[in-house]
């Protein structure tokens, strides 16, 4: 949320006016959300909130919103070849919790030798927060975080930032931010879903690449494969996608730094004119039949992160 308090310069009887106004302006400030930006290295970041206060007893979401200048990228949990994503420790008072960031689907970065995984322009990173049902209404709630992060054009540039913001502890549920709701709308738009539940993968393996067939019912003629893991597949290698009447298959190349072998393969499929969505799929040995796995028993098999 943004809040400005302003007040000019004015005769004396428009200043007892503003005295009045700024008065009735800070009390606003003293009791909504007010999140004060910073500067990071080609950029800005801001502490935004979705709604006007906290619910003690209740979740509510916060998010970091990072606004680049043109060419500027910033990296997902997996930045690829190169750099890192942001890092937050968060400042909180007693009786809030901060959960994982929720990561929107990337884009490829880089050069065709060099992919990175990333974000360009701007990107809302949101956290998910717990408030404690003892969480006291007597006090405003501040926040702080602090960000390191690698921001990166054809050279990186590191970048700390500390943003904060206080809310108010209410026991009503509270209203949406107006200034903020938009940021969250469109971050959920880009966060990976689950794969609907009739769609089934398998994914074989050779020496050297990863071939992951999908069954979704109708036929796929552009797919993405982000992987959550660094290390495992080789990023900039070209991912051979191959039509089917119900679906692809597609080869990912061996990262060169894959020295063990995994059991799964977990990342984010981006199908032409869908959403991003979700997968955490079997492996078969080497030579070995890959049985198709359903959405269901990839929740189930899940193992976490």
């Amino acid at each position: 949320m943004r809040l400005t308090c302003v007040t000019g310069r004015k005769s004396q009887a428009a200043f007892r006016r503003a005295v009045i106004l700024s008065a009735a302006v800070l009390a606003v400030c003293s009791t909504r959300a007010h999140a004060a930006g910073a500067p990071i290295p080609h950029g800005t970041l801001e502490l935004i909130a979705e709604k006007q206060w906290i619910a003690a007893g209740h979740p509510f979401n916060l998010a970091l919103r990072f606004e680049l200048e043109k060419g500027w990228h910033i990296y997902w949990v997996n930045p690829g070849d190169s750099g890192e994503p942001p890092r937050v420790t968060w400042d909180l008072p007693a009786g809030i919790k901060a959960g994982a960031i929720e990561w929107p689907a990337p884009r490829r970065l880089g050069t065709p030798t060099i992919v990175d995984y990333g974000y360009e322009d701007a990107v809302t990173l949101v956290v998910p927060m717990h408030a404690d049902a003892t969480l006291s209404s007597q006090n405003a709630a501040q926040i702080a975080a602090n960000v390191k992060v690698l921001v990166c054009r054809e050279m990186c540039i590191p970048g700390k930032a500390q943003v904060s913001l206080t809310l108010p502890v209410k026991l009503q549920p509270p209203p949406a931010s107006a200034q903020s709701t938009q940021f969250f709308t469109e971050a959920r738009k880009a966060w990976p879903r689950p794969v609907p539940a009739s769609w089934k993968f398998a994914i074989a393996q050779t020496s050297d690449s990863f071939v992951l067939t999908a069954n979704l019912g109708h036929k796929i003629t552009d797919v993405t494969f982000f992987p959550l893991a660094e290390s495992q597949v080789s990023n900039a290698s070209p991912q051979t996608l191959v039509p089917t009447a119900t679906g692809f298959t597609l080869t990912l190349r061996k990262s060169d730094q894959l020295l063990k072998p995994i059991a799964r393969l977990k990342g984010i499929l981006v199908l032409s004119g869908e959403q991003p969505y979700s997968i955490d799929v079997p492996i078969a040995k080497p030579g070995g039949a890959a049985g198709a796995i359903s959405s269901k028993q990839m929740r189930d098999q899940s193992i976490p992160e």
